[in-house]
């Protein structure tokens, strides 16, 4: 895993991954995290509006964009993944956040299997603000993660048991999967006793590996918030996310 790096514009530091998402992010000092609950979804070219409006009308720039929770109609194809977030980054270029294939902001995309969108749509988003006071814990977000490993090739060539979903390939995705979230969370020296929560996304029934996979690395300490919904990739079954704000609003 990657160093942490600074990003003076937005307030907050990142974990550098892939051009379309970083890893994850964490407010500088002087700073905190807030996380906006959109309380009806809009479409990405809305929802960026709504963002620009929404920090100018508190007083922050859009660097200060730093991550956000996404909702797509159904699981892409690799190319067809790496169609959408060409264009996803666009906006991000626009603010002055994405540049030369570095994108500091983290991201959760995912694909509800009930009351699925017509379009994609944004779900929530985070920024940095001003510290409100002395700092008494950090605040976050780790990007969600599934249980694909990340570097070349496809996702069918990365992906941890790919095709199977008996119980035992099952629980090695969900181990897998949350090694990377404590890789990511000790690349910004933070461990689940940080965490406010932890967001799992999968249809399949995992209730119980939560015992067992979760409670020996204290990952349930947060508790878990369960949305029934697919990871973006086609072959990909489980994704967590890990959040950390210092408070969430809902617009």
């Amino acid at each position: 895993m990657k160093d942490a790096v600074r990003f003076e514009a937005g307030g907050y530091r990142y974990i550098p991954s892939v051009f379309q998402y970083s890893a994850g992010i964490a407010a500088l000092d002087g700073f905190e995290v807030e996380r906006a609950c959109l309380h009806t979804p809009l479409p990405l070219a809305q929802a960026y509006g709504f963002v620009e409006r929404h920090l100018a009308a508190i007083g922050r720039p859009s660097t200060a964009f730093a991550a956000c929770e996404l909702r797509s109609p159904a699981p892409f194809t690799d190319a067809g993944f790496t169609e959408f977030n060409r264009v996803y980054v666009q906006t991000l270029e626009r603010w002055g956040i994405y540049k030369d294939g570095v994108n500091p902001v983290a991201r959760t995309n995912v694909c509800p299997l009930y009351d699925a969108p017509a379009e994609p749509v944004m779900f929530a988003f985070s920024y940095t603000v001003p510290a409100r006071g002395p700092a008494t814990r950090p605040s976050f977000v780790i990007a969600g993660g599934g249980e694909a490993a990340e570097g070349a090739g496809s996702y069918r060539e990365r992906t941890v048991r790919y095709g199977e979903t008996h119980p035992e390939a099952l629980r090695e995705k969900v181990e897998f999967v949350l090694g990377t979230m404590e890789q990511r969370m000790a690349a910004l020296g933070l461990t689940w006793a940080d965490a406010v929560y932890a967001q799992i996304y999968t249809v399949l029934d995992i209730g119980h590996l939560l015992g067992p996979c979760f409670g020996p690395r204290g990952a349930l300490r947060p508790g878990v918030v369960w949305h029934y919904a697919r990871p973006p990739v086609v072959g990909l079954e489980y994704e967590m996310d890990v959040m950390g704000p210092a408070r969430t609003i809902v617009v």
